[in-house]
C-alpha cells in the first residue's frame, strides 16, 4: 500500500459561519473529534485516502480557561493567539480539551476517535513534539510514577544531562511581546532557552517565545554530547510514544526531528517498534545532507521531502523554475525515493490557491499528479485542499498569509461547505469545487489501484527527449512507471499552452521493463479515453496535453499486438 495521508486540525473541522478575527472559543467555537462521524470518515476515505494525521490533539497551551476540570491555565501573554499553537505541548498525557465535547470524557472520546477510523478502513497518525513544550507545562494526566519535566532540574545551570530545559541564569526571561501586568504577568525566572534553539532571555517576536527547549544531552555551550547515563529527557520521550502507541495509533509524525539528537531516534524507535512493530514514524526534516542517516541510522519509516521536490515544483509554478530540474529531484533521493513523502499543502505552508501560491486551484495538476505518481513513497493532502481552498482570511493571530492558521478558533470556508453540518457531501460545494474534488479522488485512488504506481519502477524519460522539437524541457516532463505486465506513460504539462508531444521511448525502456513492442489500445486514466498507441523506440509516442494538465496512458502488455507470425516450428520471429 502507498500511504495517502490526509492532515486534519479537528478544531478547524468547525461549522461556525460568522467567525470574528481573534475570536474566543465561546464566540468562534471549535471543531470536535466526534465530528468525525463514520460519515465523514468515509467520504474522507472515498479521496483514496488511508491515512488521517489528526493534527494537534494532545493538550496544548492555550487561552481557554478550563480549571473547572483540573487543568492548569495557561498565561494567555505566552500564547500565540486565543486557540495557541498545537506545538506547544503542555501535556504530553493528555487530549486538548478544546476538541472534546465532553471535556471529562476526552481521552474516551480520542480512543473511540481512533476505534471509528480503523472501522472506516483508514489509519491514525497524531503528532509526536519531542524538541519543545509550552512555557507552562504541567501534566495532570500523568500515569502514576511519572515526573513532570523541569521538576529535578538544577535551574542554577545553564547545561546538565540530567536536566531537562537549557536555563539562561541569573536571567529574567523578557522576550520583545507583553507580558501582561501585576498579577496576571507572565513571570519566568530564571529564563529558559526557547525552542528554536534560541538561548536568550530575549527572544523575538518571530522566535519559537511560547516554547521551551527541551535538553536531550547536548550542551549548546560547547556542542559536547552527554548520553551516557541516558538522560532524563530520554527515558520521559520513550514513555510517551509508548503511551500513544498503547491507545492503537499507527504512526507519529515527528516535528522537527532534526532540532534533536540522532542519537536519541537511534535508540528510541527500535524500542518502540519491538512492541508496536507496525506503527510508522513520518520525519519533518529539511536537510537533504540528513535524509539517509534520519532513514538508516534513525529508524524512520518516511521523511518530508520539502527541500527537494515540494520546493522544485513550487518554483516551476511561481518562479519560472525549469521542469528538467524534477530529474534532479529523483536523482537526489535515488535509492531512497519510496521512502519520501510529497505533497503540496501542509499546516506550515501556504495553499496552492492562495494568492500567494498559485492563485488558482485548477493549476494543479501537473504538480499533483507529479507528486502523487512519481514514486512509490507516501503522498499526503491538507483539508480543503482537495477544495481548493484559497486562505483568503486573517483570522487573528494569523494574518492574510496565504496559510490556514493553527492559532486561533476559526473555521475553513471550502471545508464547512463541505461538511454541510454533518451530511457531508457536494451539495453546498460550486461547480469547481466538485470538478477539482472529483480530480483529487480520481488521482489519489489511482495512487494504490494501480500497482505501478504504488509498487513499479520509475524511468526518467527526459534525457531522450530534451531536443525533442514537440517537448519543452522547462514546461514539460514525462516518465514511466511499470509493474509486471502494465506500464503506464506520464507526461505533465506546466505550460499556459497546449501541447502535442511525440515522446521517444528509448530501447533501454522496454529491455529494463519488459514492455514488448508493437501496437496497443491504451487508456488515459484521467479522462478514460481509449486510443490506439505505437510502442516502439523508433516511433515516438504521441499524446495530446491542454494546458496546465496532465496524462497518465495505460499500457497493458498482454494486449500489445507485436505483430509476430508463427514459423513452421515451435518459434516466434519479428515479422
Amino acid at each position: 500500500m502507498k500511504p495517502i495521508i490526509y492532515q486534519i486540525l479537528p478544531r478547524l473541522l468547525n461549522k461556525c459561519e460568522t467567525c470574528i478575527p481573534d475570536g474566543d472559543i465561546t464566540v468562534n467555537g471549535s471543531g470536535k473529534m466526534n465530528d468525525f462521524t463514520p460519515k465523514v470518515l468515509n467520504e474522507i476515505k472515498k479521496l483514496g485516502i488511508t491515512h488521517i494525521w489528526y493534527t494537534g490533539v494532545i493538550e496544548h497551551a492555550h487561552a481557554t480557561d478550563y480549571s473547572k476540570y483540573g487543568i492548569t491555565p495557561d498565561n494567555p501573554s505566552i500564547v500565540k493567539g486565543k486557540a495557541g499553537s498545537p506545538y506547544a505541548i503542555s501535556d504530553y498525557y493528555d487530549i486538548d480539551p478544546d476538541i472534546a465535547q465532553s471535556v471529562p470524557d476526552r481521552m474516551k472520546e480520542f480512543e473511540n476517535l481512533v476505534k471509528r477510523t480503523h472501522k472506516a478502513g483508514m489509519k491514525v497518525i497524531i503528532d509526536f513534539v519531542p524538541n519543545h513544550v509550552a512555557r507552562r507545562y504541567e501534566s495532570d494526566a500523568k500515569p502514576v510514577g511519572i515526573e513532570d519535566f523541569g521538576v529535578n532540574d538544577d535551574s542554577t545551570k545553564f547545561f546538565d544531562s540530567q536536566n531537562n530545559f537549557y536555563y539562561i541564569t541569573r536571567q529574567l526571561f523578557a522576550p520583545s511581546i507583553d507580558l501582561g501586568d501585576g498579577d496576571n504577568a507572565y513571570i519566568e525566572f530564571p529564563a529558559k532557552a526557547s525552542g528554536n534553539d534560541c538561548f536568550s532571555a530575549f527572544p523575538g517576536r518571530n522566535d519559537w517565545y511560547e516554547t521551551v527547549k527541551l535538553n536531550y544531552g547536548v550542551d549548546y555551550g560547547d556542542n559536547s554530547r552527554h548520553f551516557d547515563p541516558i538522560p532524563s529527557t530520554w527515558m520521559k520521550m520513550l514513555h510517551i510514544l509508548r503511551y500513544w502507541a498503547s491507545k492503537g495509533i499507527d504512526g507519529f509524525r515527528c516535528d522537527m526531528v532534526f532540532m534533536v539528537p540522532l542519537e536519541f531516534w537511534e535508540w528510541a524507535i527500535p524500542q518502540v517498534k519491538q512492541h508496536y512493530p507496525d506503527i510508522i514514524f513520518i520525519a519533518e526534516i529539511y536537510d537533504i545532507s540528513l535524509y539517509r542517516d534520519f532513514l538508516s541510522r534513525g529508524h524512520f519509516d518516511y521523511l518530508y521531502d520539502k527541500v527537494n521536490l515540494y520546493d522544485t515544483l513550487r518554483g516551476i509554478q511561481c518562479s519560472n523554475y525549469s521542469a528538467a530540474q524534477l530529474t534532479s529531484c529523483w536523482q537526489t533521493v535515488e535509492g531512497i525515493g519510496p521512502k519520501m513523502l510529497n505533497f503540496l499543502e501542509n499546516h506550515d505552508e501556504q495553499r496552492f490557491a492562495s494568492e500567494q501560491y498559485a492563485g488558482d486551484p485548477a493549476l494543479v495538476i501537473p504538480s499533483l499528479v507529479v507528486s502523487a505518481t512519481m514514486s512509490t513513497g507516501p503522498m499526503m493532502i491538507y483539508a480543503g485542499q482537495e477544495l481548493g481552498e484559497p486562505a483568503l482570511d486573517a483570522e487573528g493571530f494569523s494574518g492574510h498569509d496565504g496559510r490556514t492558521t493553527i492559532f486561533d478558533y476559526w473555521s475553513i470556508p471550502t471545508l464547512r461547505r463541505w461538511l454541510n453540518d454533518g451530511e457531508p457531501g457536494v451539495k453546498k460545494l460550486t461547480a469547481r469545487e466538485r470538478w477539482l474534488r472529483d480530480l483529487y479522488s480520481r488521482i489519489l485512488n489511482l495512487c494504490n489501484e494501480e500497482k505501478a504506481i504504488s509498487e513499479g519502477a520509475f524511468f526518467d524519460l527526459m534525457y531522450v527527449n530534451y531536443q525533442n522539437p514537440s517537448l519543452n524541457p522547462h514546461r514539460h516532463f514525462v516518465y514511466l512507471r511499470s509493474y509486471n505486465d502494465v506500464t503506464l506513460l506520464i507526461a505533465v504539462n506546466f505550460s499556459h499552452n497546449t501541447a502535442d508531444l511525440r515522446i521517444n521511448i528509448p530501447s533501454d525502456a522496454f529491455n529494463m521493463l519488459g514492455i514488448p513492442r508493437g501496437t496497443v489500445e491504451a487508456t488515459e486514466l484521467l479522462s478514460g479515453e481509449k486510443s490506439g498507441k505505437i510502442l516502439s523506440d523508433m516511433v515516438p509516442f504521441d499524446t495530446f496535453i491542454a494546458p496546465h494538465n496532465a496524462v497518465i496512458w495505460k499500457i497493458e502488455h498482454q494486449a500489445i499486438k507485436t505483430g509476430r507470425k508463427k514459423s513452421s516450428g515451435k518459434h516466434q520471429k519479428n515479422s
